[in-house]
């Protein structure tokens, strides 16, 4: 099984976008960062996977109906 993250990485690495993660702390802690293009990606998985649910599912302020049925 491949995460999301590491599917995105190889994709980027692909087509010839040469990414880095992060070595200092940023803000938000991105998976990756394109100093390039001074662009960082933020890939939040465990929450598409239902990660500690009980509690991720407190934090989801809009749409609940929807969201909660489709991570479930």
């Amino acid at each position: 099984m491949y995460w999301p993250e590491l599917l995105l990485k190889k994709a980027l690495w692909q087509t010839g976008v040469r990414y880095k993660s992060p070595e200092k702390p940023l803000l938000g802690k991105p998976e990756n960062s394109l100093k390039k293009y001074k662009l960082v990606i933020f890939v939040y998985s465990a929450f598409w996977h239902g990660y500690d649910w009980e509690n991720s599912k407190l934090a989801i302020k809009s749409n609940r109906k929807f969201w909660i049925a489709n991570i479930k």
